[in-house]
């Protein structure tokens, strides 16, 4: 490798694009061509990023395997931040395992890495907890260290485990410091105002109350019986009963969770959970058919007692309700909360992170955008979605080596 080259990897690992650029600018060599690449990425403009490793791949000869799987990790790290959630997985997977094969031992690293970073960002916890167990961070460089307690971050914060998401900021943090790169200590201070930021809103007895991520954990903690609105559930400490994809159900659920301790009248009932104009006798018999299916549902947590007036909500045992909501009343809260993070999203992506058709999720952005809460670059496929108030830098991209050593 020669000494430009070299130059060049050695300003990447350190967070300055510039000065990579100033070294390789004007060459046209494969590895000339995949620094470059990640110098763009690094920069934000992830479109030409894209096109000069693509080219870099095609430069290295057959003989450079290693080489062209760095390239694919780099891309695959656009992809990423691109939010191309489809970018194919099995990709990055050939890649590892080339790169394993030549002994490359932190790029392989990096590439499990971004593997659990990717089934993060879908939703899939799961596989993603899984892979994070098996994983051995000890290759890393330490800028990729602190990406990768991000997603340890990530995961605890959706699992409402605030004591190990701290942690996990803290230790990014000292790795971003260790790195002495700007950027990677701008997205660990982002990902840490999370914890600070309202993440609910509770109402007990007709009052509302914002709630911070320790609060929903202490919520979920105590013995009140919570009728979750963000995930369409009613639980306690111990017991959880879904009703996501029975949306009467749930609307009856909130209602009298709302009520509580009074009773909910059968006309509010059936007004909002059936959208009806008005309370005539055919909708209350259906009323009655759906409390009771309501009622047997939620036996193990709460009774559903019939009044004068309608229904009332009695807990099992001597606790109160909380009704859960997300901090803002939005018909289309899970699109915005998913478009928070400040990058950009193309609608499949959202359709592939909500588990939810993309039809249905391009209905959400019509309606968000002529709400003017969101807004929309390009055409076509390449139509990319943002909150119109996002950060100035774009997540870093950080090979955690030069791309061209072997």
């Amino acid at each position: 490798m020669d000494s430009l080259i070299t130059a060049a990897a050695q300003a990447l690992a350190a967070g300055d694009p510039f000065g990579a650029l100033n070294r390789i600018a004007l060459r046209d060599d494969a590895p000339a061509f995949a620094l470059r690449g990640i110098a763009m990425a690094q920069l934000g403009d992830l479109v030409r990023a894209k096109a000069l490793l693509r080219s870099a791949a095609r430069a290295f000869g057959p003989r450079e395997a290693a080489a062209r799987a760095r390239c694919v990790i780099a891309e695959a790290e656009i992809a990423l931040v691109s939010r191309d959630l489809a970018w194919p997985a099995q990709a990055l997977d050939a890649a590892s395992t080339a790169l394993l094969a030549h002994g490359d031992l932190r790029n392989a690293a990096h590439a499990q890495y971004l593997d659990i970073r990717r089934l993060l960002l879908i939703g899939r916890l799961d596989e993603a907890e899984q892979k994070l167990a098996a994983f051995d961070p000890e290759p890393l460089a330490v800028s990729s260290r602190a990406s990768l307690e991000l997603v340890v971050a990530g995961i605890a914060m959706r699992r409402l485990k605030t004591k190990a998401a701290r942690a996990a900021l803290d230790r990014a943090r000292r790795c971003a410091q260790q790195a002495r790169i700007p950027a990677l200590m701008v997205e660990v201070d982002r990902a840490a105002q999370v914890l600070d930021t309202p993440a609910a809103r509770s109402i007990v007895r007709g009052e509302a109350h914002l709630l911070l991520l320790d609060d929903v954990e202490a919520l979920f903690a105590s013995k009140a019986l919570v009728v979750d609105a963000c995930r369409h559930v009613v639980r306690d400490a111990r017991t959880v009963i879904p009703l996501e994809g029975r949306p009467v159900l749930f609307t009856l659920a909130r209602l009298l969770g709302e009520a509580w301790p009074q009773d909910a009248s059968r006309d509010v009932l059936v007004l909002k959970a059936f959208r009806a104009r008005h309370a005539d006798e055919s909708y209350r018999a259906r009323l009655r058919v759906e409390i009771g299916r309501l009622r047997a549902l939620l036996r193990p947590l709460a009774g559903i007692d019939a009044t004068t007036q309608g229904f009332v909500l009695v807990p099992r045992m001597k606790r109160e309700i909380v009704v859960l909501t997300h901090p803002e009343e939005e018909a289309h809260a899970t699109v915005l909360a998913v478009l928070s993070d400040g990058e950009s999203w193309s609608s499949s992506a959202l359709a592939l992170a909500l588990g939810a058709s993309q039809r249905t999720v391009q209905r959400a952005l019509d309606a968000l955008a002529a709400a003017g809460k969101v807004s929309s670059f390009g055409r076509g496929r390449v139509r990319r979605w943002m909150t119109p108030t996002v950060p100035g830098f774009p997540t870093s991209l950080l090979l955690p080596a030069s791309l061209a050593s072997d």
